[in-house]
């Protein structure tokens, strides 16, 4: 199938995002929801990056053809090396006939066994769930994801706020499930795509920050084609640091809002021109 990303040229001003989240991950409202929104916002190009999904990719991109809103195919892996995360952005591969599948898989068929779990550790505890079903409705009302728990923890009134959702589950056992990065790295490049580590500059509890030095550690064994340099938890002293870095080592960059469509991770417009060298490595033109 030929999607509206081949052939493709953007004004060098051309308004793109290139990292959102929708309820097929972690994100708060479904995909024709975000759809919708973008169109109406007047995005030229976007990348639906659900965490571990690329079972999902070619329908998104079928739901935005039909209102002509190009969608590159795009992905954020979970994974880790030697112990640290490293969530991994990839971009261009055939949602159809994709290497990736197989690892993505395992890791949501670990994720789903961990959050039954933690589920059943919920009710042992006490917590009950009658509204299950209605919270859980997108489900179909059945456990998918991680975070379905905290949103039973939520919605039943036994968490203030996510936070504390968070830390309830992983009270109950809940474990973060990732993948081997060079092994994700590996069958993206051999699936036709670029990889990216996301949000770099990200120092929050649990994740990893890479600076520099840690870049240089990790390109050293796995071959990441770049970095996502302009995402909202990166600092201006950071873009600036990671911008002299791609241009030294000729890597990519992306620009992201990771958008999970609440208060301050809403889409952002970001000039195409930005990420040239990554949209015409995967053969969309700008200029």
């Amino acid at each position: 199938m030929e999607r509206l990303t081949t052939h493709l040229t953007l004004a060098p001003d051309a308004p793109i995002d290139l990292h959102m989240h929708t309820t097929y991950s972690d994100g708060r409202w479904p995909a024709q929801q975000l759809i919708d929104y973008l169109v109406t916002e007047g995005f030229a190009l976007v990348s639906v990056t659900d965490h571990d999904r690329v079972d999902t990719v070619a329908f998104i991109q079928e739901l935005a053809a039909k209102q002509n809103l190009p969608v590159l195919a795009g992905v954020e892996m979970s994974t880790e090396w030697h112990g640290k995360m490293g969530h991994v952005l990839c971009y261009g591969f055939d949602p159809e006939q994709s290497y990736l599948r197989e690892i993505t898989q395992m890791v949501l068929d670990l994720q789903l066994e961990n959050t039954n779990q933690v589920y059943d550790e919920l009710r042992r505890k006490g917590y009950d769930f009658p509204r299950q079903d209605e919270v859980l409705a997108d489900n179909g009302g059945k456990l998918r994801r991680p975070a379905d728990n905290g949103r039973l923890l939520r919605e039943h009134g036994y968490a203030s706020d996510w936070q504390t959702a968070l830390r309830m589950i992983h009270e109950a056992g809940f474990r973060s499930i990732m993948a081997d990065m060079a092994m994700t790295v590996d069958a993206a490049h051999r699936s036709g795509a670029v990889c990216l580590i996301a949000h770099p500059g990200r120092k929050e509890r649990g994740f990893t920050f890479y600076d520099l030095v840690l870049l240089d550690e990790v390109r050293a064994e796995v071959p990441l084609d770049g970095i996502e340099v302009y995402h909202p938890y990166n600092s201006p002293e950071i873009v600036e640091a990671y911008l002299e870095y791609v241009h030294e080592h000729k890597l990519l960059l992306s620009t992201g809002s990771d958008s999970h469509c609440i208060p301050g991770r809403m889409p952002i417009k970001h000039r195409a021109e930005i990420s040239r060298e990554l949209l015409e490595r995967l053969g969309i033109e700008v200029g």
